[in-house]
């Protein structure tokens, strides 16, 4: 019969000194037994193998050592040894998975009754205590909050918001995080710098990645790999045996990214059918290493952000420099997309391979102003395949295809975006109207007797005045009704005359304010609409334009940005010109 044991047991922590990563709960605990605070109910909460159990153990050697209670058990009374091994009378351990009913909890309700037999106090340690029915819970409650002097009740859960809080409320509530990174590789090394194990900074750096913050899962995973690889553990090793993606694999789709490679992908999507690789756990994985990029690129290399070794993380830094931080997160983000996809997906290849051809396709977006600006000549822009419809990025998308093959960086802000030129729109791409053979020129002007503009005010006069006060208040579009207003004063009060389109500005609380304060008294407002005035222009579709429309569109076109758009795309055509002070928001 063998008698060997798993390293996670053989290496528990059996008093609190050996404890890593839970500083808050270890300072707190030593204090209340010192200073002989104990409380008759704790619950401690936190992620599967952050040592919850482990601390429930401790605590009550802590209570039951011959030389306590004390914060620093002997580990050499027959009270400690029993309780590490487990076979303590008075320290009874219930797995509430198996023992969750009302029948159960009466029991044990009924054994709290009894005096421990040897030791100090009686600790019962629930574990999986969010799966004890509403029910038992309830037979539990006032036993719960006055139980005997010498009973201690310990309730480990991974799901604390399931505990009722008719519970919480009577017990101290403790809070397990997650181990940090380099306390785990720490303790792994040091765990096989014991067991005569060679192991570099990598392999530990993939052990401790497996784990994700859990030491049971790390440890578990080491043992794992000590069976497979002997004394001497290797990063690649361990990442196979794991079924973990090198930064190598996961650098041939940044290097493919960064070509605009799209013939890379498939024969990567190739090589893991092959392989028998699990495609959702391959793009699990390369949202992890986006993410990592994403953080190198903003923290740069040495942050704590990233859980993996010092010579990961500086090749992490090398590939996040040939790309922005905008790309990043845009390649984040549809991977993340991909991946919720792929749970559902009847055909997951085909869905990784368009996902991974989306990739590809938004590293070839280009921002309008950029192409505006001139950042895309036409002439050198290549060619980019057409895009799929995107539905990863949960709609409708604001990007066409960038002319450079390259990552190139994105505005902060989040303009509009549209294709350079040579590149084919995709299907989701918002374009301008179908082009036209040649310009059209701009339409000639109409008679004069049909324009309509601001009326020439009188300096000084109460329409001057009016107007420059709501310049200064900031209300543009209100000075401007009323510059295209005629302004009568009465005793009785004061009437605006202007066209129908300015109705509702003259009408608004900001032109009464502003009469108000320049006349020193409230006064009566009279708005009335000017006959055969309209300030409303005219669509395409009209014979005739306002003279206002004829000069919009003269600066329109003459704008630099507006020229350089139709020198980007040749037979473009500006249909319409709106001025957007005629509206109010």
């Amino acid at each position: 019969m063998s008698n060997y044991q798993v390293i996670a047991r053989k290496y528990r922590p059996q008093s609190f000194g050996e404890l890593i990563g839970q500083g808050p709960v270890k300072v707190t605990l030593e204090n209340a037994i010192t200073q002989r605070r104990i409380a008759h109910g704790y619950i401690f909460a936190g992620q599967r193998g952050t040592g919850k159990t482990t601390v429930a153990r401790i605590m009550a050697r802590c209570l039951n050592c011959f030389e306590g209670p004390t914060a620093h058990p002997c580990g050499k009374c027959a009270s400690c040894l029993e309780i590490a091994s487990g076979s303590a009378i008075d320290v009874i351990e219930i797995d509430a998975a198996s023992n969750r009913g009302i029948n159960e909890m009466r029991e044990l309700r009924e054994n709290v009754r009894f005096r421990p037999a040897r030791d100090r106090y009686k600790v019962f340690i629930v574990d999986e205590a969010h799966q004890i029915t509403n029910e038992a819970f309830n037979a539990l409650l006032k036993t719960l909050e006055e139980p005997p002097e010498w009973v201690v009740f310990i309730l480990c859960t991974t799901e604390t918001h399931k505990i009722p809080t008719t519970i919480a409320s009577r017990c101290q509530q403790f809070s397990f995080r997650s181990v940090d990174f380099e306390e785990l590789v720490g303790r792994m090394e040091w765990i096989c710098h014991q067991e005569g194990i060679t192991a570099d900074a990598d392999a530990l750096a993939v052990l401790a990645q497996v784990g994700e913050g859990s030491v049971r899962d790390s440890l578990s995973a080491l043992d794992q790999a000590i069976a497979c690889c002997g004394t001497t553990l290797a990063a690649q090793d361990v990442r196979d045996l794991m079924g973990l993606f090198s930064l190598d694999t996961m650098g041939e789709v940044t290097a493919a990214l960064e070509a605009g490679n799209s013939r890379t992908m498939l024969d990567l999507v190739q090589e893991l059918e092959r392989n028998g690789r699990s495609l959702q756990h391959f793009c699990r994985e390369l949202a992890r290493y986006l993410r990592n990029l994403l953080v190198v690129r903003i923290s740069g290399p040495g942050t704590r952000l990233i859980a993996a070794s010092p010579s990961e993380q500086e090749k992490l830094a090398e590939v996040a420099k040939r790309f922005s931080e905008e790309d990043l997160t845009r390649y984040l983000h549809l991977t993340l997309e991909l991946f919720k996809e792929l749970q559902y997906a009847l055909q997951p290849r085909l869905v990784l391979e368009v996902g991974l051809l989306r990739l590809v396709y938004a590293g070839k977006m280009v921002s309008l102003e950029q192409a505006l600006a001139g950042g895309a000549p036409p002439a050198a822009a290549p060619k980019a395949p057409p895009a799929a419809p995107s539905s990863a990025g949960g709609g409708t998308s604001r990007f066409a295809p960038r002319a450079s093959a390259g990552p190139a960086a994105m505005p902060s802000a989040a303009p509009p975006f549209a294709p350079t030129a040579g590149a084919s729109a995709p299907p989701f791409t918002p374009t301008a109207p179908r082009p036209a053979a040649t310009r059209p020129a701009a339409p000639p002007p109409p008679p004069a007797a049909e324009q309509a503009g601001p009326r020439a005010a009188t300096p000084g006069s109460l329409q001057d005045r009016l107007t420059n006060a709501l310049v200064e208040a900031g209300r543009k579009m209100s000075a401007d009704a009323v510059a295209h207003s005629e302004v009568v004063q009465a005793p009785d009060g004061i009437t605006f005359r202007a066209p129908k389109d300015f109705m509702l500005s003259l009408k608004s609380a900001e032109i009464q304010k502003a009469v108000t304060a320049l006349m020193g008294r409230p006064v009566k407002i009279t708005v009335e609409v000017a006959e055969g005035a309209s300030a409303s222009k005219a669509g395409p579709a009209s014979s005739a334009a306002a003279p206002e429309d004829s000069e919009a569109m003269q600066r329109a076109l003459a704008n630099p940005d507006v020229q350089r758009f139709q020198e980007l795309f040749p037979g473009s055509q500006v249909r319409r010109v709106d001025d957007l002070k005629n509206y109010e928001v």
